[in-house]
């Protein structure tokens, strides 16, 4: 009992530690291409479409089917001459065939409607691909920069410590007052609330990329530091060519225009429903008839077959193919709109994200060295105080515009990048 304890003891806490997986942003790029709901969403529908396809394709290949059937009838109306009406037994097999010769172009607009759908997955698939390109990007992103600010943060502490304890040993020493120290526990006690917010948003801007990447129970982390990238090289010079871009590459775009050809195909469909089709119709199998009322009985079986060309024309229908019609044409005209309406969307997207991208270029330019600033006059502050000719107001002031350019070095970075991967999302070419 005690050895089942001791091993329990050992095995749980193990158990209960989730594995951490430290990712790099193309790793985690990677897994999300594998595992993103809205990607596995759009490849099942694939599946959905390949099967659509099949269906309409089956209408325009021969139909056979096995029909077997038992009866028994009496008509009363068959007496003759005084001959009594029999009662007959009968039993069929027979094979029968279907294909349609002629449809006024239904099934073949129905065929190419599938066809087009077949395309539209895989704008669908290119679709959330490039939504989780820029998700992904941007909660990584985001855990780099919260990591970064939770570093900052802890140093602000860990100095605000040391000056705690450097005004202890010179009031020790009796250099310093007693408000110095007081001072510097003040400081260091403001200081510990930022280290909290800065954790917490570490654990938040991880488990969002968690969920993005969906990969269950396990932890992940981000690997490196926020760092410039290379892609703001192949950006556009301008927002006009961004456009040119975005307007054929899109997958949106691409998308709806994929659907006007299949409601286009769609009218075809309704507009063949009164209209004249052929169709050939084939029967052949066994039959055996009994005639057993009265007696004697008689009993007969051979082969039976049957075939034709059937013509069918529903010239009047109550105008219900008019109807269907008007729908089809409306349906195809709202398709057209949603285009035109898409493409002014997407011209906003790439104008805002051209304005986005240019901002974070300056912001991150203007304080490219503000730090370098920032931390030349915290030397110089400290060593005045130092001499005895800085107080300490004037030391805390340097300290915090350093933090403050630090932090805001780092967001700088993290919106360029950002910034750069909204870009590319709005011109369609996201992760290519």
């Amino acid at each position: 009992m005690n050895l089942l304890l001791v091993l329990l003891v050992l095995i749980i806490p193990t158990m209960c530690l989730a594995e951490t997986r430290q990712l790099t942003l193309d790793q985690a790029l990677a897994v999300a291409m594998d595992n993103n709901r809205d990607i596995t969403k759009a490849r099942e529908y694939a599946h959905y479409v390949q099967g659509k396809y099949i269906e309409e394709r089956a209408a325009a290949l021969p139909q056979l089917s096995l029909n077997v059937a038992g009866f028994t009838a009496k008509d009363g109306s068959s007496q003759i001459a005084g001959y009594p009406a029999q009662r007959q037994f009968g039993r069929s097999v027979d094979v029968t065939l279907s294909q349609p010769l002629y449809t006024w172009g239904k099934l073949s607009a129905a065929i190419s409607a599938a066809e087009v759908g077949l395309k539209t997955a895989d704008e669908q698939l290119r679709l959330y691909r490039h939504a989780a390109y820029r998700d992904v990007s941007t909660a990584y992103f985001n855990v780099q920069l919260a990591r970064e600010l939770h570093r900052l943060a802890q140093e602000n502490r860990d100095q605000k410590q040391r000056h705690l304890e450097e005004a202890k040993r010179k009031f020790s020493a009796g250099v310093a007052t007693d408000y110095d120290v007081l001072a510097a526990e003040v400081a260091v006690e403001n200081s510990r609330p930022e280290v909290i917010r800065a954790e917490n948003a570490v654990r938040m801007t991880r488990e969002q990329l968690r969920f993005l990447l969906a990969v269950g129970s396990d932890e992940v982390d981000t690997v490196g530091t926020l760092g410039m990238s290379a892609e703001s090289q192949t950006l556009p010079a301008s927002w006009d060519e961004a456009i040119r871009i975005a307007v054929t590459r899109r997958p949106e775009l691409g998308d709806v225009r994929l659907r006007i050809g299949m409601y286009d195909q769609l009218v075809t469909i309704a507009a063949a429903e009164n209209k004249p089709r052929l169709d050939l119709k084939a029967t052949a199998g066994w039959h055996w008839l009994s005639l057993n009322d009265p007696a004697p009985a008689m009993d007969a079986d051979g082969a039976a077959w049957s075939a034709g060309v059937y013509l069918s024309f529903p010239f009047f229908d109550g105008y219900r193919t008019d109807g269907k019609v008007a729908q089809a044409r409306s349906e195809l005209q709202t398709k057209k709109i949603e285009e035109a309406r898409l493409l002014d969307d997407i011209t906003l997207e790439v104008r805002q994200a051209d304005f986005s991208h240019h901002e974070a270029t300056e912001i991150f330019k203007a304080l490219s060295g503000t730090v370098t600033q920032a931390e030349r006059l915290v030397e110089m502050a400290e060593k005045g105080y130092e001499l005895g000719v800085k107080i300490r107001l004037e030391v805390d002031d340097a300290q915090l515009n350093l933090l403050q350019a630090r932090s805001n070095l780092v967001r700088a970075v993290r919106d360029l990048r950002v910034a750069q991967v909204n870009y590319r999302w709005a011109m369609g070419v996201a992760g290519e």
